[in-house]
């Protein structure tokens, strides 16, 4: 008889743990009935890693964690020494490039002008020759008829082969002058070049001192600094982590057999376990195309319907604005989304009015 009760008393033991069970289970829905399904998750926001450009000491950070910022704000100031003089540098041969510039130009007008005077002594020239070959037949007349010497008529011969030669010798001149006046404007364009280049320099330089500045590339908090003043960090280092509070989700998972049924835009309401009776309202911004995962075996059609996809729920933008002070990563809740749109939502999970 003893033995019997044991087993009338395990077997009621066994029993009330199976009701426990079903009662309590995580997987008991606890919704608001058919038309609606949910999925946990945790609240994420939108993380942006501020980082340096170059390498370098950090000089300062102006912010402290917590503190919001905007967009455009100095959040930390890298040490630009060696930048600054690298400027100046750039700056001086600059300067000296220009006036190689003033100094070519001065060449070329030079040399034109040289080109000019070639051209007036082989004009000069020309005409010296002109006049020897028109007396030389005259001396050659006046020396058949006995009227002139043979050592004038020979110094006359003379002088029209020297004035020729003295006419090759002006256009010899007057070629190297003009190959001069070429010479001298390739030394312009290079001197324009050059300082195009050290132009380009110096804006290079100018754009690595903005970016020594480290600014906000939009609005946000300070989550955490990752460096101090002092510190020497790498190029691409990470100093400031921040999260954008009015980019704010939560990630939750659905089966396939709901997931088809979800369209862009579906009403989700989120519930916080931390704060139970706030309602938040959001829609749905992204269903993954593809399974997240999977369960280690399918061998039956209820196994197959196991496959998870995952869903993304957008809070609104203007409510986070309003309550930006209390919006908290990391958050775990409850995602309860709406598939059938001709269900009212129950009265726990409407929206209050005014939040």
């Amino acid at each position: 008889m003893s033995k019997q009760w044991k087993i009338a008393a395990a077997l009621a033991v066994v029993l009330l743990g199976g009701w426990l069970l079903l009662r309590w289970a995580p997987w008991q829905a606890q919704g608001p009935g058919p038309g609606f399904v949910s999925g946990n998750g945790r609240i994420e926001a939108t993380e942006i890693a501020v980082a340096t450009k170059l390498a370098g000491r950090v000089l300062e950070v102006l912010v402290a964690e917590g503190d919001f910022v905007k967009a455009g704000q100095p959040l930390a100031r890298m040490q630009i020494d060696g930048l600054q003089a690298q400027r100046e540098e750039a700056v001086a041969r600059l300067q000296q490039a220009q006036l190689a510039i003033s100094s070519a130009q001065v060449q070329v007008a030079q040399r034109e002008s040289d080109y000019q005077a070639a051209l007036a002594v082989v004009a000069q020239r020309e005409s010296d020759l002109d006049t020897a070959r028109r007396r030389l037949p005259r001396s050659e007349q006046l020396a058949r008829e006995g009227f002139f010497s043979s050592q004038l008529l020979d110094d006359d011969r003379a002088k029209v082969r020297s004035q020729q030669a003295a006419v090759t010798a002006a256009k010899a001149q007057a070629k190297a002058a003009q190959a001069g006046i070429g010479a001298s404007r390739t030394q312009v364009t290079s001197a324009e070049a050059n300082v195009r280049a050290l132009e380009a320099t110096l804006a290079r330089i100018d754009v690595e001192l903005a970016d020594s500045e480290l600014k906000a590339p939009r609005d946000g908090r300070v989550q955490f600094r990752v460096v101090q003043p002092g510190e020497v960090v790498g190029a691409g280092a990470r100093v400031l982590q921040l999260v954008d509070l009015s980019d704010v989700y939560m990630t939750f998972f659905l089966p396939e057999t709901v997931a088809g049924r979800v369209a862009l835009g579906s009403e989700v309401r989120i519930v916080l376990d931390a704060a139970p009776g706030f309602v938040i309202p959001a829609e749905v911004s992204f269903v993954a195309s593809t399974a997240q995962f999977t369960p280690k075996t399918v061998e039956t059609a209820s196994e197959r319907q196991k496959l998870m996809f995952r869903v993304r729920a957008q809070i609104d933008k203007a409510l986070l604005l309003r309550h930006q002070e209390q919006v908290k990563t990391g958050l775990p809740g409850v995602a309860w989304l709406r598939v059938d749109p001709a269900v009212e939502w129950p009265a726990n999970l409407a929206v209050k009015a005014g939040q």
